[in-house]
Parts: C-alpha cells; structure tokens; sequence
C-alpha cells in the first residue's frame, strides 16, 4: 500500500509503500530526486525518464520525494548524473557517514520521520534552492512553452537548458513533458474522460497523449489507471 504525506521540508513529499499482495506499479517520471530507505539500506533515485519497476521480490520503501530541481542541492551531485539510475547514498557521501546515518534510522521508533529528519538536516547545511528552478516549473507545469519560459526569466535557450540538465536531470522540452504527463494523469485519476484529460492537461488530442502515455509509462493509460 502506498501512502504520503507532506514533508517539513518546502515542498517534498514523505512516502512510503508496503506490499500489499496486489503488486506494486511502475514508478512513473516526475521531475524529482528521492532520499530512499529499503531493507537497512539508504539510496537515491535520480530523475526517470521512463516508468521504473523495482526488480526482485516486494519489499518495504520509505521515501522522501524532493521538489522538483532541489534534489541535486541537497544531495551534492548533478542530476544528470543520476538520471534513471537508483544508486547507494554511500556512492555520493562519505561511507562513515551514511553507515551513521542508517544506524540512527534503523534505531528510530519512527524510521520514516528519522528518514526526513537527515533531509531537513541536510538542507538546513546546504545553500537555499535557486528561486529562478521553481519559476522554471512553474511556467513549466502551466504549458508555456519552453522558448517563452527562458524569454520570461531573462535566461537564452542554452542557458537555460544548461541549468535544466544540473537541476532536473534532463532539457526544458522533457521537463514540460513530464509535468504535462503527471496533470493528465491527475486528471484521468478523478475520472475526467481521457479526451478532456488530453485537451485540459495540453495535448493536441487524445491521440497525442496515449502515445506519450506508452512511451513514458510503459503501458496504456487504461491500463495504469488500473494499477495500484
């Protein structure tokens, strides 16, 4: 079962998903980092570009989802580099410290709010987030388009582009993307009809958003909203 709650931490998201004997559904691309906790294990999934189905048998994950761009701040590396990848949170931080933090998790009574509180630790020792990322998602997300949006921030196309790749893994174009993906879904889930899902949420038509639909998720928009 999945569930989530809001983060003490501006604009991140708490989760946590436990096998239920239904399966567990693909992680789907949504322009954030994620600070994951698994079997005594601390992890970080860089930004998707694809669904993501997690290998082996069912297993319990806690999470803390960063808003989108802020991920790479507060965990020191590009995301770029980490794009589509899941990898150790010893591979980008000193071994003696990630073995600290699990022993501190692992002896919480609350794992998960342990789990958050390294978050807002962490981001209380880093630089605050560029204002000018949360401006890009938000142009972003309200389907401007890309070569309005640098317009608007005073930044040029390569420009921008650049800081995308730092902060969100991948270009302006995929961002917008991602993000018209994710309304539509939202959209699909209250039961809006998937042609009024398509033409709300910036597709061309119902078409245009089965495809992108397929190539993002894996799998038919039917068929995802039947998952869990």
């Amino acid at each position: 079962m999945y569930a989530e709650r809001a983060s003490q931490l501006t604009g991140a998201v708490v989760w946590t998903n436990t096998p239920s004997g239904i399966g567990v559904g693909p992680v789907l691309p949504d322009g954030c980092m994620d600070l994951l906790w698994n079997g005594g294990r601390l992890l970080v999934a860089g930004p998707d570009t694809r669904a993501y189905v997690a290998e082996g048998a069912p297993s319990a994950w806690a999470g803390v989802r960063f808003y989108p761009g802020t991920g790479p701040g507060i965990l020191g590396v590009p995301a770029s580099e980490l794009l589509d990848r899941r990898v150790d949170l010893a591979d980008l931080w000193p071994a003696s410290e990630v073995r600290r933090l699990r022993g501190r998790i692992e002896g919480a009574a609350d794992p998960v709010s342990a789990l958050e509180d390294v978050a807002l630790e962490r981001a209380a020792d880093v630089e605050p987030p560029d204002p000018l990322l949360r401006r890009v998602v938000a142009a972003l997300d309200s389907g401007h388009p890309v070569a309005a949006t640098a317009d608007e921030l005073g930044l040029g196309a390569r420009q921008l582009h650049r800081r995308c790749l730092t902060a969100f893994g991948y270009g302006p174009k995929t961002l917008a993307r991602i993000l018209r993906l994710q309304r539509a879904l939202a959209l699909a889930r209250e039961g809006v009809p998937f042609a009024d899902t398509a033409a709300r949420s910036g597709f061309a038509d119902q078409a245009h958003l089965a495809r992108d639909v397929k190539e993002l998720a894996g799998m038919p928009l039917g068929e995802l909203l039947g998952r869990p």
